[in-house]
């Protein structure tokens, strides 16, 4: 039996111990090597991947949201959320404005700069998509994300 792909890039010796691992191990690997590529492309524009998935998050709501709201949009889990809008403020994409009926809530909003950024990025991320999984058919994309969904469907919400 021949080498799979991955057993040669990372130069395995033997068999994997099963198909799940192969493809989990699968999964990791291309997972890590696109965040690198996102991260090198949102690092030249001063952004983590996580700020720029909030930039996104408000972007797409068209108003400001409460940061509970955003934390449970994310891509990724972010422990430090507070911490993460504190940077995205002090950079002055973001602000923040606490609600007058409930003090505990807090309301993040977009700002001008926050949407220029969002703007210049656009083309970029577009372009790195098509790199990345441009050479597969819409058909093989919808299955990949399929697959993808269906993978995480055993999972419990506070899993993640």
């Amino acid at each position: 039996m021949s080498k799979s792909r991955l057993q040669t890039e990372l130069r395995k010796q033997g068999p994997f111990a099963s198909r799940a691992q192969e493809a989990i191990l699968n999964i990791l690997r291309t997972s890590d090597q696109f965040q690198n590529r996102f991260g090198r492309l949102f690092r030249e524009h001063g952004l983590t991947s996580s700020q720029y998935n909030v930039l996104r998050i408000l972007r797409g709501e068209g108003q400001p949201l409460p940061c509970l709201e955003i934390a449970e949009r994310m891509i990724q889990v972010v422990p430090a959320m507070t911490g993460l809008l504190d940077r995205l403020e002090k950079q002055g994409l973001i602000s923040r404005d606490r609600c007058t009926q409930d003090r505990r809530v807090v309301y993040v909003a977009l700002t001008a700069p926050g949407r220029a950024v969002l703007e210049r990025l656009d083309a970029p991320v577009q372009e790195l998509h098509r790199q990345l999984v441009g050479h597969m058919t819409r058909a093989e994309l919808r299955e990949l994300s399929r697959l993808l969904e269906k993978a995480r469907s055993r999972l419990s919400p506070s899993a993640e």
